[in-house]
């Protein structure tokens, strides 16, 4: 499978919702949520290998993200975030696994405990978990939040996203076009809202103890996929972390910071495939995924933002 289909979903707060769907439509259904600041493209290596595993993948902009509609009173609070995405996930038929990173991990831990959610049958978070390190947090708002007025070129953005990743952007700057739009002033400028990041947003996602209680309510397999030099969990939260889940599986992937889907691609694909073949096992009628090469998908995809 080389391709997914783009979708709209619509019906929801804000409007229509853009997800890239692939795999059979029969399937065990693989929903994947990314961070805050990103798009669905961040997912689109992993998500095609998983679709030629068998799964059925959807690969979503989450609301006020990329080709999704923005919400009109600037609400993204956890709450409301959950709430939207337990109707979506009515919607998608059983079983269904999460896979979320960041913001879209919050939103799976906030959704697994809605009495109003379907079964979850697996959940995958992505360098996230209750607690995080204040500072490694610190730091992405930082970035989210600077150049509001955009960028005057692609190399200019390049150049912010290499500063904070902390190593030169390796694929072509226009790559990075899925993540940004030009504006009427001629200005690349960032494909989510940008009320996304003020405090009662943002603050409103700074309660380990909330996502504790929630992720405490969820029965299912459970994996927590750790970057190795993330600052956002620490090997002591992720300690932490193991102590509190004992039940979940734990996998820290060397050489991947918090974008562990864009830093160890090939890594975190297989990662993934191997733990929903054990909880989830897709269509035995598709052909086993061959991850491609990590350096292939940073080309494919472009650079993305935390």
């Amino acid at each position: 499978m080389d391709s997914a289909e783009r979708r709209e979903f619509s019906g929801f707060d804000g409007g229509s919702w853009v997800a890239d769907v692939a795999g059979p439509e029969a399937a065990p259904t693989v929903l994947l949520l990314h961070g805050g600041g990103q798009t669905r493209h961040a997912w689109g290596g992993t998500a095609l290998a998983m679709a030629k595993a068998g799964w059925r993948t959807l690969a979503l902009d989450l609301p006020g993200h990329g080709e999704s509609a923005w919400s009109p009173n600037g609400d993204y609070r956890i709450e409301t975030l959950s709430r939207d995405m337990a109707r979506f996930c009515r919607t998608l038929g059983s079983p269904l696994a999460l896979v979320g990173a960041s913001l879209g991990g919050m939103i799976s831990m906030a959704m697994s405990a809605r009495s109003d959610a379907p079964a979850i049958a697996a959940l995958s978070l992505v360098d996230i978990a209750p607690r995080v390190e204040s500072k490694g947090v610190d730091r992405i708002v930082e970035f989210m939040r600077a150049h509001p007025e955009g960028f005057a070129t692609l190399e200019d953005a390049a150049r912010h996203i290499a500063s904070y990743r902390g190593r030169p952007v390796m694929a072509h700057p226009r790559g990075l076009q899925k993540n940004l739009r030009l504006n009427q002033a001629g200005r690349w400028t960032w494909h989510w809202d940008q009320r996304l990041m003020n405090d009662e947003n943002h603050n409103h996602r700074n309660d380990p103890a909330f996502f504790e209680r929630a992720l405490e309510q969820y029965a299912g397999p459970l994996m927590l996929v750790r970057g190795a030099r993330s600052d956002v969990i620490s090997p002591e939260g992720a300690e932490q972390f193991q102590q509190t889940f004992p039940q979940a599986r734990f996998v820290a992937l060397a050489g991947a910071g918090h974008m562990v889907a864009g830093d160890a691609n090939d890594a975190f694909t297989a990662t993934l495939i191997d733990f929903l073949r054990e909880v989830m096992p897709p269509s035995t009628s598709a052909s086993p995924a061959s991850p491609e090469p990590a350096t292939t998908l940073s080309a494919a995809n472009g650079e993305r933002a935390p």
